[in-house]
This record gives C-alpha cells, sequence and structure tokens, in this order.
C-alpha cells in the first residue's frame, strides 16, 4: 500500500481556518450596524465608535491567532 507523504507546511491550512472566524464576525458587526441605523438614523453617530472597537477587537484577535499559529509551528 502506498501512502502519500505531505510536503511542506500544513500550518496554511491552519492559517486559512483560521480568518474564516473574524471574517464572520466582522461581517456581524457591520451587519448589526446598518441594521441598528436603518431602525434609528438618528443613532448612528452614537454607535459609529463602537463598531470601529468591535472590529478592532476582532481583527487583533485574528492578528494574534496567526501569530501563535507561526510560533507554534516547530517540529514535533
Amino acid at each position: 500500500m502506498l501512502l502519500a507523504e505531505v510536503a511542506g507546511s500544513t500550518a496554511a491550512i491552519g492559517y486559512g481556518l483560521a480568518a474564516i472566524g473574524p471574517g464572520i464576525g466582522v461581517g456581524l458587526v457591520f451587519s448589526a450596524y446598518i441594521q441598528s441605523t436603518a431602525r434609528q438614523p438618528e443613532s448612528s453617530r452614537l454607535t459609529l465608535p463602537y463598531v470601529w472597537i468591535g472590529f478592532a477587537v476582532i481583527e487583533a484577535l485574528a492578528l494574534l491567532g496567526i501569530a501563535f499559529g507561526f510560533i507554534w509551528q516547530g517540529d514535533f
């Protein structure tokens, strides 16, 4: 029986999968902002800073996930 050998690093697959969560999170944050602005247009200036804070937190967690992937990529 012949088994295929995986050449290279499989960490790239993990990095791609790690990008799915933040992508969904950013979509949810902005969709909630759009819905709230559509319901009450006068509150758009009040809620906009919270949108950017949520976006920044989600992206920071995504970058941390990718950084830890590089750190733990060592040979086992």
